[in-house]
């Protein structure tokens, strides 16, 4: 019975030890790398396409994303970035054109367009728009004109 309570203590301690994690494309190509508690992703990750590029890279907690996230295409340009809070994307997110300029940034929650996404060209603000539950309510096309129905600290 003693040997049987030792070897089960031994699992539970090594099951809960912090190991560094690495994870290869079948071609050889680093696939992603980061920390691991048990089986639980945790602190910060990256992961590569098969070509062994930057694919995103952040940081994780009991296994969901949490944090800042940086997304990219598989010739490495950023594409996207922002905010994720247990797995979803919340609060102000950047897209990026074929320039890494801002095309766009919205406010999320849950993936989803909500609240207002501000519309670039050039770095330039060309529009805004209102979003509820990923459907666009409203847009405009000069600043005076949003700031008639809006106040500037919903954009925080």
């Amino acid at each position: 019975m003693f040997r049987i309570g030792l070897i089960l203590l031994l699992f539970l301690a090594s099951s809960n030890e912090k190991m560094y994690h690495r994870e290869y494309h079948q071609n050889g190509q680093l696939k992603s790398q980061g920390w691991k508690l048990g089986d639980s992703k945790e602190n910060f990750w990256k992961y590569y396409f098969p070509n062994g590029v930057l694919q995103q890279q952040g940081h994780y907690k009991m296994n969901r994303k949490t944090g800042y996230w940086y997304f990219y295409n598989t010739s490495g340009r950023l594409e996207m970035e922002g905010h994720m809070v247990a797995g979803k994307m919340v609060n102000w997110w950047l897209f990026y054109d074929e320039n890494e300029k801002i095309n766009h940034k919205c406010q999320l929650q849950d993936g989803i367009k909500n609240g207002y996404c501000l519309k670039y060209k050039d770095e330039k603000l060309t529009s805004a728009e209102k979003y509820h539950q990923g459907k666009k309510v409203k847009e405009w096309f000069t600043f005076s004109s949003f700031r008639k129905e809006n106040k500037l600290s919903d954009l925080k």
